[in-house]
């Protein structure tokens, strides 16, 4: 929506055929001067004309972004957030609250990134910042044990079925690195096996078919990542069993892991078929490795216990991110104790960071999971998700466009190709020209969506059935025009 106040609002519902520069507002029945029509009773206030009709204008941002490319590479700190796929001018965000967020232009946006998966809550939720300024007064980092772990630590481990000690880093990155590592070390082998079109960071070993921005940009195996960092990486399309046997036949008591998305959100939303899991944790099992769910994504959005909890299926180890930290940069990884025992200090692999298990990433950790317990937590986000993506759906049939998607909990994406899309192959059938143009229109009516055809969308616990029904209204429009 362009930038307005809610008196602007107001003012666009009401009067829309009046063209008078200022409208006077009453406690008596109100009356439109130039028409003398009288209406409901409200309040009496003044409401420019000048300030409803401002159009959507990005120039601050523009002017931002540029200066942003002479001092970073490509004006960002984070590629997909450079709009390349999508085209037209990134937004520079100022400030968001709840499930909105307000660019430095001064358009609101009703947000469906949430950071990337973190703000499962909501933007600033009152509770979290209030116990971050609590917990600030004691300091921001400590570089030594803090009790703050002890608490998040005990949370996680009682959540998450597969973890049974956790290690806490920075990053979702640094998580899968020091898993794989330790998937390597535990069983003695070298061999991984990771799915085309899913992320898992970026360090060298997963740079190979990988998803996010490496899928959103087109780009090949990233340069800079020696032959010899991939060459112990497998790759097989998502949801392909007989891949997966076939990699497992040609590589006999070399493979050490399995590691996956249980649900993709870097190739855009696509879930497991019903028997793939199962296949998984089975065939793992048979030839002694292990089976790594990267739950950065998932972890805590698709159920409490995250992916392995909704599907019934217990890894070997779990890495996780995003939802806890609470927006503040966290990491972890754990699983089973006689792997994780062999994390340094209590084992010979080697893993450290500085500001692991900071104190302010433990504080809003643990306040966004106790709110995740509160009853009705999971219902909503279930609730809203599927009006939202049905709503999409819906909206494309009756615009008469190609569209398929689907949601878990606060987790969905769409495509616009019929589909279904099983595997990162499937999803490169999308019209990614209709969904960059898709996309600026829905910027325009203020609804923010991650600017990639393969990026999964998430909701929150602070989205109303409000936005979600002007949400879908908006994307009517849209579709309408294209």
């Amino acid at each position: 929506m362009a930038a307005s106040s809610g008196v602007g609002i107001l003012w666009q519902t009401n009067f829309t055929q009046c063209q008078r520069p200022t409208l006077v507002f009453s406690t008596s029945p109100r009356r439109c001067i130039p028409c003398s029509s009288s209406t409901a009773t409200t309040i009496r206030m003044t409401v420019s004309v000048d300030e409803k009709q401002k159009t959507f204008t990005l120039q601050k941002s523009e002017e931002a972004f540029n200066k942003a490319k002479e001092l970073m590479p490509g004006g960002v700190n984070s590629p997909v957030r450079a709009f390349m796929s999508v085209g037209g001018q990134p937004v520079v965000i100022d400030s968001v609250k709840g499930s909105h967020m307000w660019d430095i232009d001064g358009n609101e946006y009703i947000d469906y990134v949430g950071s990337w998966g973190p703000a499962i809550i909501g933007h600033a939720d009152d509770e979290v910042l209030a116990a971050l300024a609590e917990t600030m007064k004691k300091g921001t980092s400590f570089g030594a044990p803090c009790l703050l772990e002890n608490t998040l630590a005990e949370m996680v481990i009682s959540a998450v079925p597969s973890i049974e000690m956790v290690r806490f880093v920075n990053s979702g990155t640094e998580a899968c690195m020091g898993v794989l590592r330790l998937a390597r070390a535990f069983t003695g082998r070298s061999k991984i096996i990771k799915f085309e079109g899913c992320y898992h960071g970026h360090a060298d070993p997963f740079l190979v078919k990988a998803g996010s921005g490496v899928a959103t940009l087109g780009l090949p195996d990233s340069p800079g990542v020696p032959k010899a960092a991939t060459h112990d990486t497998l790759t097989a399309p998502y949801n392909d069993i007989a891949a997966i046997k076939s990699l497992f036949d040609d590589n006999k008591g070399e493979i050490a892991a399995i590691i996956l998305e249980p649900v993709v959100g870097n190739s855009g939303f696509i879930p497991p078929k019903l028997e793939f899991l199962d296949v998984l944790r089975d065939i793992t099992k048979e030839n002694g490795a292990l089976l790594i769910f990267d739950e950065v994504m998932t972890g805590f959005r698709l159920a409490y216990g995250g992916a392995q909890e909704y599907f019934g299926i217990t890894p070997d180890l779990t890495t996780l991110g995003k939802v806890i930290g609470g927006g503040l940069p966290v990491g972890a990884y754990g699983g089973r104790r006689d792997i994780m025992q062999m994390v340094a200090p209590a084992g010979p692999m080697y893993q450290a960071g500085t500001l692991s298990g900071n104190p302010l990433a433990m504080t809003a950790g643990i306040h966004t999971l106790k709110r995740l317990k509160q009853p009705g937590a999971y219902e909503h986000l279930d609730k809203i998700t599927s009006e939202l993506i049905q709503g999409i759906l819906d909206a494309g049939k009756k615009t008469g466009h190609a569209m398929c998607g689907g949601y878990i909990s606060g987790m969905f994406g769409f495509f616009f190709t019929h589909g279904p899309v099983h595997n990162f192959s499937d999803a490169k059938k999308s019209d990614t020209a209709k969904f960059a143009k898709f996309y600026r229109g829905m910027l325009e009516e203020g609804v923010y969506l991650a600017p990639s055809q393969f990026e999964a969308g998430f909701t929150s616990l602070a989205h109303t059935a409000e936005d979600i029904q002007q949400t879908i209204a908006a994307a009517e429009k849209v579709l309408r025009q294209l």
